[in-house]
């Protein structure tokens, strides 16, 4: 929800800046066409960036927002174009992001796989040992060697025999089931923050995110940016005022180069 950081305002300008967005634009709006481009000139795209640069310009802010500047012989198209990029954005952007998600979303759904499995296999020998009466080690151990103690007492055989066959049972896989736990503790940690990642990767790569804000869209202008006609006055009364000085001072030097001819004569 961040507006305004300097990094993602550079990320928008290389987006706006790209091949794939610029290639888009003018497959839209069919600008080889709209701007008279000789399709059988041998340097037709070159012709067709020169003019699609030319016209169409992006920059960053001073309160790190992007603007889109778009100039073309009729206005409307104008703003359209500019709207087109803005909407553009996104899609492009997304459309970039995807492709390293899709990867990224597949390296970590093998790696939650693989976890969950060894996760369920760990619970499975866990409950083998369960049935086998293996289920709280420290706890079991404590108990049989208490009631071990109170049938030597009692002098009570049979007990002896089955609380030892349970304390065998109990050392031999002891050691097996806590370090299953031991385990199952850990990966299930593992399997926890791996799971908010495979969440979020699947989003990343399936969902399509707003990755702008428009401060304002593009409008047609009123009047024309360029060229100024008060500019095109001045500069071609200044043409006609040089050319004008031009033609007096040939002719001054035409008729005193007659002159002097003249005088050499008589």
């Amino acid at each position: 929800m961040s507006f305004g950081e300097d990094e993602q305002a550079e990320q928008l300008l290389q987006i706006l800046n790209s091949n794939k967005l610029r290639d888009r634009v003018i497959k839209k709006f069919d600008l080889m066409q709209h701007y008279d481009i000789d399709t059988s000139s041998p340097y037709k795209n070159s012709l067709l960036f020169k003019e699609y640069e030319r016209n169409i310009s992006f920059r960053r802010t001073e309160y790190m927002a992007v603007q889109i500047t778009v100039y073309d012989k009729d206005p409307q198209i104008a703003a359209d174009i500019a709207n087109k990029i803005a909407e553009l954005l996104d899609s492009t952007k997304n459309e970039m992001q995807r492709q390293r998600a899709i990867q990224g979303f597949k390296i970590v759904e093998t790696e939650y796989k693989i976890l969950q499995e060894d996760v369920n296999k760990i619970v499975d020998s866990l409950v083998l040992l369960g049935s086998l009466g293996v289920n709280d080690v420290e706890y079991q151990s404590q108990v049989l060697n208490q009631q071990m103690a109170i049938s030597i007492m009692n002098g009570n055989k049979n007990a002896q025999v089955l609380l030892q066959k349970k304390l065998d049972i109990l050392g031999k896989y002891g050691g097996v089931y806590m370090s299953l736990k031991n385990t199952l503790e850990y990966k299930t940690d593992q399997l926890t923050t791996l799971q908010r990642k495979y969440k979020e990767a699947k989003v990343d790569a399936e969902e399509n995110l707003p990755q702008k804000f428009i401060v304002n869209d593009g409008y047609k202008a009123e009047k024309k940016s360029y060229p100024v006609r008060w500019l095109i006055v001045l500069v071609s009364v200044f043409s006609t005022l040089f050319l004008a000085i031009i033609i007096i001072i040939i002719m001054e030097k035409i008729s005193a180069y007659n002159a002097h001819k003249k005088f050499n004569v008589g």
